[in-house]
């Protein structure tokens, strides 16, 4: 399984250095599993960069994926991870979300570093 963080999924739809990098993951929906809350950081974002219609047609793209709501076991489990990792809070959901189905996270954000099944790379 792949969980893809908001930076990735901005690098791929910005079509950016590191797309490449990610499509792998991101072109699996059988394997892709999209915390909500990269969902909020994804349409937000892109709402303001682009617009609201574009910011639609990414976050529909999004869900080809299975989406994992935030409920209450997957909170615990990212406010622990996230004390205990020193993390933000939507990394913690993040990874929290990672953990929970022992996938590989695909990143550029190195706060997830030593994480075991990390796909890391630096944002060009």
């Amino acid at each position: 399984m792949n969980v893809v963080d908001s930076s990735a999924w901005l690098e791929y739809f910005a079509d950016g250095p590191n797309a490449a990098f990610f499509a792998p993951a991101i072109e699996d929906p059988r394997r892709l599993v999209v915390p909500s809350i990269c969902l909020v950081e994804v349409f937000r974002r892109l709402m303001q960069q682009v617009g609201v219609e574009a910011a639609l047609r990414a976050t529909a793209a999004m869900q080809s994926g299975e989406v994992v709501a935030l409920d209450a076991a997957l909170s615990r489990d990212a406010g622990r991870v996230g004390v205990e990792r020193r993390l933000a809070l939507a990394d913690s959901i993040v990874l929290a979300t990672a953990l929970s189905r022992d996938a590989f996270l695909w990143t550029q954000d190195a706060n997830f570093e030593g994480y075991p099944k990390l796909r890391f790379r630096a944002k060009a």
